[in-house]
């Protein structure tokens, strides 16, 4: 059986741009990062360079993640995607992304107070 991510952990981190194989190139250059083409489509999983640990993605600004801001994006574990995006709007923030599901995941994008966007996703 799977061990469930912690509630409130750092869960994973990705970044979506329109031209993921250039920005793949970049930070593979500047970092040292290894990448591989992910199962299934065009976006590339991140490996360190040693160990080759998965450690991010790097995705296309297309489809369902046509939305997603280019930033990199931290996926923050909560027990209840859809009731956390809905306090988040109570609280004065913004849905920008979702609910909805990705892989085996329900994930949204929020946007804070202050501006900032991270990702909540269902451990």
């Amino acid at each position: 059986m799977a061990k469930r991510a912690k509630i409130g952990t750092i869960l994973w981190r990705d970044l979506t741009v329109p031209d993921a194989a250039a920005i793949k190139d970049f930070y593979c250059d500047v970092v040292g990062w290894k990448a591989e083409v992910h199962d299934g489509c065009d976006d590339f999983n991140i490996l360190t360079p040693a160990e080759g640990e998965c450690v991010a993605g790097i995705c296309y600004a297309k489809g369902n993640n046509a939305n997603l801001p280019p930033q990199w994006l931290i996926y923050i574990t909560v027990e209840n995607v859809a009731e956390s995006a809905q306090k988040c709007v109570e609280r004065g923030g913004k849905l920008v992304d979702g609910p909805r599901q990705m892989g085996n995941h329900y994930f949204c994008v929020i946007q804070d107070p202050a501006g900032a966007v991270a990702a909540l996703i269902e451990g």
